[in-house]
């Protein structure tokens, strides 16, 4: 059973950076990862997946050159760097985990974190 617990969320100036991390219990070395987020009254959307190793990466269009997906699996922790935040960012953000290879597809993921807000003031 893997557990993930999200962190780093919260409030920052359109502009800005946040980095949220997620710490899984139990080992995901082998597990792809991926960050999706929900904003109220929306869908819960992809927004980027890593591949077991870290040698794959994927994000979703409207983050892309923005946020970076990285992981460390002796830390069994992975990371999204969010930089140039805009207020369409503004969601609660979900880690998940699988063990076969990235998808964006969010039903397809096994394990899931409890969120964490990010709020982007304009």
């Amino acid at each position: 059973q893997v557990q993930l617990v999200e962190s780093g969320g919260g409030l920052v100036q359109a502009g800005g950076s946040l980095r949220l991390s997620c710490a899984a219990s139990g080992r995901t070395d082998s597990y792809t990862m991926g960050w999706f987020r929900q904003a109220p009254g929306k869908g819960r959307e992809f927004v980027a997946a890593i591949s077991w190793s870290g040698g794959s990466t994927y994000y979703a269009d409207s983050v892309k050159g923005r946020f970076t997906i990285s992981r460390d699996n002796a830390k069994n922790t992975v990371y999204l760097q969010m930089n140039s935040l805009k207020p369409e960012d503004t969601a609660v953000y979900y880690c998940a985990a699988r063990e076969r290879v990235p998808t964006v597809a969010s039903g397809a993921y096994d394990y899931w974190g409890q969120g964490t807000q990010v709020t982007v003031s304009s």
